[in-house]
Parts: structure tokens; sequence; C-alpha cells
């Protein structure tokens, strides 16, 4: 019976050790969720690593292929840049050449303008004398402007050839104009009859004279009066005043220039 005093002693014993022993484990648990607290800490932060990582990696390879893009941008305009500027080379040599050749044509135009202008006076001088006053004028203003060096010699030239195309439409054409005549010593109003350049007449206001201009002779002469109502109806033909219609003209012969 001494027996069971002792068991109970033991157990109390147990107990009270078992019980002495809770603090060492709380706190090695403590610990351990510290650990593990720490360790989920960490391993957070280096998720979050991880993922500025990857963000910054998106954010690089976004700028790289940006970079390629730009730079493939780049290769395409340079390229093209070098087309141009060939192109830019090769417009230059041909101006370059072009202008050369200019030089070498005005040098050369330069004599045929004069040549051609001495040509229409002549020309105008040796021809039936119809708008004496007005043919005249253009030749002069030709002449003036031969002299002026703000008139290119392409413009001269166009004046030139302008007034060599209105010469050249009094050949297809014939017209009626009043002007003044001057026979034997007497100036006096008459109307003239251009037919084309084959022959001039004249006729007076009244219609009591008519004549030609004889181009042999280069003189004024009259004509038979059977050849005033002819006259009478070119005027009017010219001036649009009645329906073209054959005339009976006197022609004189072709006369060969000297």
């Amino acid at each position: 019976m001494h027996f069971i005093p002792r068991q109970c002693q033991i157990v109390v014993t147990s107990v009270v050790l078992s019980l002495g022993s809770l603090p060492v484990f709380a706190d090695a648990l403590t610990q351990a969720i510290k650990t593990e607290s720490a360790t989920q800490s960490a391993a957070i932060k280096s998720q979050k690593k991880i993922d500025g990582l990857d963000d910054r990696t998106r954010k690089m390879l976004e700028q790289y292929r940006s970079a390629a893009r730009q730079t493939k941008t780049l290769l395409t305009y340079n390229a093209h840049l070098k087309e141009l500027l060939a192109s830019q080379e090769a417009e230059k040599a041909s101006l370059e050449q072009q202008l050369q050749q200019t030089e070498v044509t005005q040098r050369e135009i330069v004599p045929l303008i004069l040549n051609m202008q001495n040509s229409l006076e002549q020309f105008v001088q040796l021809d039936l004398p119809f708008l004496p006053k007005e043919r005249q004028q253009r030749i002069t203003k030709l002449q003036a402007m031969m002299t002026r060096a703000d008139v290119t010699n392409a413009e001269k030239f166009r004046r030139i050839i302008e007034a060599y195309q209105i010469e050249n439409d009094y050949g297809n054409t014939i017209e009626a104009y009043r002007a003044n005549i001057t026979l034997e010593g007497t100036t006096s109003s008459v109307d003239f009859l251009r037919v084309g350049r084959v022959a001039l007449y004249y006729q007076r206001l009244d219609g009591s004279e008519t004549g030609y201009w004889n181009q042999a002779d280069k003189r004024w002469e009259t004509l038979a009066n059977e050849y005033q109502h002819p006259i009478r109806n070119g005027l009017r033909i010219a001036r649009k005043e009645t329906a073209p219609d054959l005339l009976s003209l006197p022609v004189a012969a072709a006369v060969e220039a000297k």
C-alpha cells in the first residue's frame, strides 16, 4: 500500500516536468512561425523582384522592338535618300550639260535673230506698199527691242516669229482699209483693196478714179473706168458687206525682186 503515493508522485512529477517543458516548446513554435514568416516575406520580395524584372524585361523588349522598327524605318528612309541624291546628281549633271548647250545656242541664236530682222525689213521694203505705217511701226519696235538687255533672246525670237507670221497671213487674205495716198503731189483719202500679195488697188471715195500699184515701176497707175465696179465690189466683199463672189481684176505679171 506504500507504492501508491510513490506512483502518484511519479505522475505528478512527470506532469510537472511536462508542464515545465511548455515554455521551451512555445519558443520553438514561435521561432518556427517567425522563420516561416521570414521565408514567406523573402519569397514575396523575391517574387516582387521577379515581377519587377519581368516588367523591366517587357519594357526592354518593347523598347528593343520599337528601336528595331525605327531602325528599319531609318534604313528605308536612308535608302530613299540615297536614291534621291543619285537622282539629283544625275539631274544636276544634265542641267550643267544643258547650260553648256544653252550657252552655245545663245551664241548661235543671236546672229539668227538679227539676220531674220534684217530680212524682214528688206522684205517689207520690197513688198507692196500696203499698211505702210502699221508695218513700219512693227519693225521699229523690233529694232528697239533688239538692243534691250532686259528682254531675253527667247522673247526676241518669239517676237520675230510673230512678225513673220503676221506678214505671212497677209498673203492669204483680202483687206479693205482707208488711208491717205499722194498722187501727182496731192494727198487725199482713198479706199485701198489688198488681194493677198498679188495686187493692191485704190479707189477715190467718190468712185471717180481707180488705180493699182505697179510693182515693176514702183508707182501708182490709174485703171480704166471698166474696173471701177469690180473694185467697188471687192471693197464690199473685203468689208463683209456682201457675199464672196468672183471678181475680174487686173493683175500685173510677177516681178522678180532685185
